[in-house]
């Protein structure tokens, strides 16, 4: 396996600008994520803080009994009590098969920094997933995308979910999702893999109850020998660890905000767009109606001095809140500005792994860490990676395609370049004077007919009109003629781009790893970690 470096933009002009580390965009954050001096100062502001090491590895110890394990996994959390160990961290939700391959671009991202940090640091580190489980958007996990027609074809779990719940909480059915499982895969193409591909699937079908279990036992499965730790900010008694720091809070709501909303002046006036929706109203929480099972965004209504939720049916004091975050914190759940702090809170971050969006709303959230006297980790973005198939290789060199001009806006303006080439000029010429004769020729038959008959003009114009229709049809059936002459080429763009770029998107947030393990086998997971990465953002090409 090859790995090509290519230097190509972010998808925000956010994040490029922070790949560029350029001193404008730095300010907004407290470290450097590629400066190795800026990881000792790191090291140093950590070992002046405490954190609860030892009771977030008991209960990622206890969390993960139900998942696949191994030994790297059981040293991991060893590592995670001593008291200097450091975490790379991050997170996303809990897609359906593991959700878009970025998901698991994050993972590898993750491992790999730890990996590296470990050996620079001499200090123990730990690679953490921080599965979303509380997130209530089932409409973003519950589909995979699977090339049908030169098409990424939308297969949606058939399942539905009305209310708000928590996705730990969304429950699995295990014989639907078997089903639908099997025709996507089925629906992939049979290879020598498929069989293999089949037994592994229904084997995490087999022992999931939920939707955040069915994603834990495949991210764990494939990735238990590389140590990875996983937690679910759904979890019930993982919030338990989080009560003190909900009541900070709760006490700190309206300085949490205001902190917010400073901070993203301070970026709008650099010419940024903001990516957090605020507003003075802004609680940062979330209340979770366990009985109703809906997940309620909770408001601070300055006026009466309490907290309501969105839908009105809900209201707090911040006395009843604090009790709440006491007695039954799984009651309460953050939202994108305080999970970053709650995060902060509970694992000493050498490293957060961010995708190009997190990039821009982190930068958000420097003066609300301050305001806590604590820095913000160092965000260093995740792996960009794009699976290279041998075939579509050969493709993009016979087409005289650049890899980085296809991977950055795909083969648009190369196939248009080609379809230009092919066209008959004479007959185009042909067809475009015979219908500018055939339209003068209409203007002065128009001209006959007002001082004739006005009302035949209706007639006239529906007459031309079908004049012309019918010498487009002609043109086009030409036309058709041509480039099926060469449709072996085209078939080639369009592989090409529904390989690297389908729909105009990047592979990355399109195609499912499942595609690939049914096109290479499981062991694509060990091919891919073998590669030997650097955090230098640049965007890696895996040649297989």
């Amino acid at each position: 396996m090859e790995i090509l470096n290519l230097s190509l933009p972010a998808t925000n002009r956010f994040a490029s600008n922070y790949l560029e580390q350029s001193p404008e965009i730095q300010s907004f954050f407290h470290y450097r994520y590629n400066e190795f001096t800026d990881d000792d100062k790191r090291v140093s502001e950590l070992s002046n803080r405490s954190f609860p090491r030892v009771e977030v590895a008991e209960h990622i110890e206890s969390f993960m009994k139900r998942f696949p394990s191994s030994e790297a996994v059981i040293k991991s959390i060893d590592k995670l009590k001593t008291n200097n160990s450091l975490v790379v961290i991050g997170g996303q939700q809990a897609g359906i098969l593991t959700g878009p391959l970025y998901s698991i671009h994050k993972v590898i991202s993750i491992i790999k920094l730890a990996e590296q940090k470990e050996k620079q640091l001499g200090i123990p580190v730990v690679p953490v997933f921080w599965i979303a489980g509380e997130d209530h958007d089932f409409q973003e996990v519950n589909h995979v995308f699977v090339p049908v027609n030169q098409k990424a074809d939308k297969w949606t779990y058939p399942e539905r979910v009305v209310k708000k719940k928590m996705v730990s909480d969304i429950q699995l059915n295990q014989e639907v999702c078997l089903t639908w499982m099997q025709n996507l895969i089925e629906n992939f193409g049979e290879t020598e893999h498929t069989n293999k591909l089949l037994e592994f699937a229904k084997e995490q079908v087999s022992i999931s109850a939920t939707f955040v279990d069915f994603f834990a036992n495949i991210i764990m499965e494939l990735f238990k020998d590389y140590g990875l730790l996983i937690v679910d900010s759904g979890n019930k008694e993982f919030r338990q660890l989080q009560k003190e720091f909900f009541k900070s809070q709760i006490f700190q709501h309206e300085a949490i905000t205001d902190k917010l909303l400073e901070q993203q002046r301070k970026i709008e006036k650099s010419g940024f767009p903001i990516t957090i929706e605020a507003s003075e109203e802004n609680a940062n929480l979330f209340y979770y109606d366990q009985n109703m099972g809906e997940r309620i965004l909770l408001e601070y209504d300055r006026g009466k001095d309490r907290f309501v939720g969105k839908s009105g049916s809900l209201a707090f004091t911040r006395e009843h809140l604090v009790v709440l975050a006491e007695e039954n914190p799984a009651y309460l759940s953050n939202n994108v500005v305080t999970r970053p702090l709650m995060q902060e809170w509970l694992f000493p971050t050498i490293a957060f792994i961010a995708g190009p969006g997190e990039i821009a709303y982190w930068a958000e959230l420097k003066l609300v860490f301050e305001h806590f006297d604590i820095k913000m980790p160092p965000i260093v973005p995740r792996l960009n990676i794009t699976i290279l198939d041998r075939s579509v290789e050969t493709d993009v060199a016979e087409l005289h395609l650049n890899l980085a001009d296809v991977l950055s806006g795909g083969t648009e303006k190369g196939r248009h370049q080609f379809l230009e080439s092919i066209k008959d000029k004479e007959v185009e010429s042909l067809f475009s004077i015979t219908k500018d004769q055939l339209v003068k020729q209409y203007r002065q038959l128009e001209a006959k007919t007002l001082e004739l008959d006005r009302g035949l003009l209706p007639l006239l114009k529906k007459n031309e009109s079908y004049l012309i229709k019918e010498i487009e049809f002609l043109e086009k059936k030409l036309d058709e003629s041509v480039r099926l002459k060469h449709d072996n080429i085209i078939k080639k763009y369009a592989r090409v781009d529904l390989a690297l770029r389908p729909d105009g998107f990047p592979q990355e947030r399109v195609w499912n790893i499942f595609y690939y393990l049914n096109q290479y086998g499981l062991n694509i997971i060990n091919d891919l970690m073998t590669g030997s990465f650097e955090f230098d953002g640049r965007h890696k090409v895996m040649k297989f």
